[in-house]
């Protein structure tokens, strides 16, 4: 399975794919003839990362809600940024939605392209009513992104929370 947008391919990673991306990224890139360009897989990025490979393979079933999806420029196959789902749907029918990009790709729409589509996908799932973000309040960048996606802010406290 795979979205399409105009200048993306969205493709979610299986988990056997995400172990790769952990820890040895030129495998991966040859098994998806990719050129990975995005976030530095280190630091707490690793770690959040390596966390959802564990719920992948804890919930296999539901692997899509845990999984991360790369966002692969058509034009070269450069994956530019990635997104993820934190969890399941929880019990009000709302998942979570998280991403990010490389730092040469940012302020050139790829992640609204790509936070527009996988929302769609999300909402067109059984059970699901809504998508939340969550962002710090110095990030205007992100911030922009889930307004331009038709997301509205709900709360706000250490942290903004958005609701699509």
């Amino acid at each position: 399975m795979k979205l399409e947008t105009k200048r993306l391919t969205i493709l979610p990673l299986t988990p056997a794919q995400l172990a790769l991306w952990t820890d040895r990224i030129p495998q991966l890139e040859k098994e998806l003839d990719c050129s990975y360009q995005a976030e530095p897989m280190e630091g707490i990025f690793k770690e959040i990362v390596s966390s959802q490979l564990l719920a992948c393979k804890k919930d296999s079933a539901h692997y899509m809600w845990y999984t991360f999806w790369f966002q692969i420029r058509k034009s070269d196959r450069t994956v530019v940024g990635s997104a993820s789902f934190k969890d399941i749907p929880d019990e009000k029918g709302e998942v979570e939605i998280g991403y990010g990009l490389g730092k040469a790709f940012e302020h050139n729409g790829y992640m609204t392209e790509a936070v527009k589509a996988l929302c769609r996908w999300a909402l067109g799932q059984n059970g699901v009513q809504h998508v939340t973000a969550k962002t710090d309040p110095e990030g205007s960048a992100s911030q922009n992104i889930l307004k331009t996606c038709g997301f509205t802010e709900y709360k706000r406290d250490e942290t903004i929370w958005w609701r699509l």
